[in-house]
């Protein structure tokens, strides 16, 4: 047949045949008819979804269920939510470690997960590797199933689309491909191998923004990594925000709203709901405060006390916030933040 003016043949007389090249479980079910038959009783309602921290973790987050987490490792992470899944004691409960870092750890150190697709985990970038991450991974207290970054992106992506799969070339050689659970099939035009990534519908997803109205149509500032397909790909979403604006003012600038309120299920106002990690242009992170949660992970009894002291111990985020320097820590925060964003135009401005 003929094909952009080339004679061009299907090689689809040929019996297709598929490997399952990796070794490691399917966390969750790629099926996109089973998703969008979720997605179909969905409400689209344009309601208020304001609510509190510890009624919507309450609420929409079951033990057993499959989490996926915005941000980027220490950026802009819902981190007032995690804290509640600890401090509420959900259990069983499946994530994925797509660029992940303090995210991970807030949940590991409640013991809340048992299953992890894994890209980027346990190490939090320059600062050191989280012990208690690293043991519950050696002791086999949670189970991985391996892929990239861009693997895990593009999971998100296939359900974000309403597939179940996408195909890519990426892990091929390595042995992360091992031990993933991905599948190898022959392009059905070229007959070329490809991978076969399964989509990823999460259970729930927790992503964290700048401002969002009261039905859930969400702003963010900075990179957004894959929080839009995520937003897209989740079963049910969960939206913390630094401040609440008018729907008038979404209505002004629509092409900020990066999330649309059709796909959020709660919403609620945190400011400061990203500490200890960075909120881009709001402030930047806490890191005598990361430092001092990975040295207290050396310890057992020395971890314990500060769980106590920062999450269990504490009635709600701001309790942490309070915990831990309070107004003057979050302004210097602040201020930080700012000096580096006019170190930062400076440099621009010196290099254009």
């Amino acid at each position: 047949m003929s094909l952009y003016g080339a004679d061009y043949s299907v090689p689809g007389d040929k019996e297709v045949t598929y490997k399952k090249v990796g070794t490691r479980r399917l966390f969750t079910n790629p099926d996109a008819d089973d998703a969008r038959e979720y997605f179909r009783h969905k409400s689209r309602k344009m309601v208020s979804k304001v609510t509190t921290v510890k009624e919507a973790i309450s609420s929409l987050v079951k033990d057993g269920d499959y989490l996926g987490v915005g941000g980027f490792g220490t950026n802009r992470i819902p981190a007032a939510l995690l804290h509640e899944i600890v401090r509420q004691k959900k259990k069983d409960l499946g994530f994925s470690g797509h660029t992940s870092t303090h995210d991970m750890q807030i949940l590991i150190s409640g013991k809340c997960i048992n299953r992890c697709d894994i890209a980027y985990i346990i190490g939090l970038e320059a600062r050191g590797l989280s012990k208690a991450s690293r043991k519950a991974f050696e002791n086999g207290e949670v189970e991985p199933t391996e892929w990239t970054n861009a693997a895990l992106a593009w999971r998100y992506k296939a359900a974000a689309m309403g597939l179940s799969f996408i195909p890519a070339r990426n892990m091929f050689g390595t042995d992360t491909i091992k031990y993933s659970a991905a599948v190898e099939m022959p392009c059905p035009f070229t007959g070329q191998k490809y991978v076969a990534l399964p989509a990823l519908y999460p259970d729930v997803a927790l992503i964290h923004v700048h401002r969002s109205d009261i039905y859930g149509n969400a702003q963010f500032d900075g990179i957004a990594v894959s929080d839009i397909d995520l937003a897209r790909a989740a079963k049910k979403l969960i939206i913390s925000t630094e401040r609440l604006i008018s729907n008038e003012i979404v209505r002004q600038k629509p092409d900020q709203t990066a999330i649309p309120y059709y796909l959020v299920d709660a919403v609620i106002e945190v400011p400061y709901g990203a500490y200890p990690a960075n909120m881009p242009y709001e402030y930047f992170s806490d890191e005598d405060h990361l430092k001092e949660w990975l040295a207290a992970e050396k310890d057992p009894e020395t971890f314990e006390a500060f769980l106590q002291k920062n999450i269990y111990g504490v009635e709600d985020h701001w309790g942490y916030l309070e915990a831990n320097g309070g107004t003057k820590k979050l302004q210097a925060l602040r201020n930080m933040e700012r000096l580096t964003e006019d170190m930062v135009k400076m440099d621009e401005k010196n290099n254009a």
